[in-house]
């Protein structure tokens, strides 16, 4: 079994693209800034002069607490490369947005959350996020009162009470300015466009690049690519811009925008905020509303050239299958439970039939057929089945239509016109989600 990919004949280990991409040699991919103790003495850490020492003292509700401490902790590193980056920033203050402001930031992504409390004492702390997160879920449903006391912080809710190690204030990075405000997209349809986008996403961290969804911005329309080199997404949808004609590009972490964005759904708007710093200097930043303020969250791009992918979408098609997506998922997920570790499940189309085979020799062996409307010349081909899968539970109609040119060449899988029940396609949101899907060759 050979596998293939978008960028068929080309080496991808310093990511080479293909001629048809419009890009030939090697892309233009740097690692971004080691974080290393000079780099963060030299970018943004908080002066010895900008630490107030008075004491802290808050009550808040538990709830608005708990969801505004789990939100900013979500995006700590899991191994920081700094101690002080595991912790979470607590700032009481009367003229804060709300009183109250939780932040993290790992100088490649930031959080910050504001909470509605009222402050006795003004100051900052900063403690264990994950520590802190876990302490406020478990904790009885009761105001919360948290005091500075020296080195620690005393945590109440009821009967309950900890104590918590503080770490120096001093020592912690600044948290970047958000950008100016660039537009207000409809917060579900983001969130679940970029659920949809993120299918296609590279996972390789030595493939940076592939690791991140391009953001394209074309006046009202907002366009969403990722490729991982063996299938692309693309999405389109429809947004509020600041400015008209405004036309931009962003390369954002796949990671970080997927959580940003499924996070952000509380309130009816999320604005998107984008700076240009040169290239992969730039930041992107997220607002929404949530219960009791404010979630707010920045990233740095990526840096490098993403693949011109668009072309791989062919103008026209020489076969063309509407299937019952539903009928469709579930043949393919019990067919594909004889086919060996990267293998592909082979598909049929003729007569009105699709029919799905797996297995081979004197290994195991299945089969099924399943009722299509085909347009066309007969085709067989064949896939990962589990990259099948991704592309077709990403799919909101209830029929699919899957086009092809060749045998050899991607299909793209997208929903069959009309047939969405999605509340975007109700409101005339711009429409919707196509996946190209490289085959795999199947053994003669």
């Amino acid at each position: 079994m050979t596998t293939t990919h978008l960028y068929r004949d080309r080496s991808l280990v310093n990511v080479r693209c293909a001629s048809g991409l419009g890009m030939t040699g090697t892309a233009n991919v740097r690692r971004l800034p080691r974080v290393t103790a000079s780099w963060q003495d030299a970018h943004s850490r908080v002066q010895p002069s900008e630490v107030e020492n008075s004491s802290v003292k808050f009550s808040v509700d538990r709830d608005v607490l708990a969801d505004a401490v789990a939100w900013a902790a979500r995006s700590l590193p899991v191994r920081p490369s700094a101690p002080v980056l595991a912790g979470l920033l607590i700032d009481a203050s009367d003229s804060s947005h709300g009183g109250l402001v939780l932040s993290t930031f790992d100088y490649e992504t930031s959080a910050r959350a504001t909470v509605s409390a009222q402050v006795a004492d003004e100051g900052r702390a900063l403690v264990s996020g994950r520590l802190l997160a876990d302490i406020c879920r478990s904790l009885p449903a009761k105001p919360v009162e948290m005091t500075l006391d020296g080195t620690r912080v005393q945590l109440t809710c009821g009967a309950a009470r900890f104590s918590l190690q503080t770490m120096p204030v001093e020592d912690y990075p600044t948290l970047p300015q958000m950008p100016t405000a660039t537009g207000t997209v409809n917060s579900d349809h983001f969130a679940h466009a970029v659920a949809q986008a993120v299918t296609a996403a590279g996972r390789d961290d030595m493939l940076p690049v592939l690791t991140g969804v391009r953001i394209e911005i074309d006046g009202s329309t907002i366009s969403l690519l990722a490729t991982d080199r063996f299938r692309l997404s693309h999405r389109e949808l429809e947004w509020s811009p600041h400015t008209p004609d405004e036309s931009m590009a962003a390369l954002v972490p796949a990671r970080v925008l997927g959580d940003t964005a499924k996070s952000l759904t509380a309130g009816s708007e999320v604005t998107i905020a984008l700076a240009h710093g040169g290239s992969g200097e730039g930041i992107i930043g997220f607002e929404g509303q949530a219960p009791g303020g404010v979630r707010r969250t920045t990233t740095r791009l990526l840096d490098g050239e993403f693949p011109k992918v668009r072309s791989l979408f062919p103008p026209e098609h020489q076969t063309k299958a509407l299937v019952d997506k539903a009928a469709l998922i579930e043949s393919v997920k019990r067919v594909s439970l004889v086919a060996e570790r990267n293998t592909a499940v082979q598909l049929a189309f003729g007569d009105g039939v699709l029919t799905l085979d797996a297995g081979s020799g004197d290994e195991a062996q299945a089969s099924e057929a399943i009722e299509a409307d085909i347009t066309g010349e007969p085709i067989t081909t064949g896939f990962n089945p589990q990259f099948l899968l991704d592309g077709l539970t990403a799919i909101d109609e209830a029929v699919v239509e899957l086009a092809f040119t060749q045998a050899s060449k991607p299909v793209v899988i997208s929903g069959a016109a009309g047939e969405s029940g999605s509340s975007e396609a109700a409101t005339g949101a711009a429409p919707g989600f196509r996946y190209l899907l490289m085959p795999r060759r199947l053994l003669s």
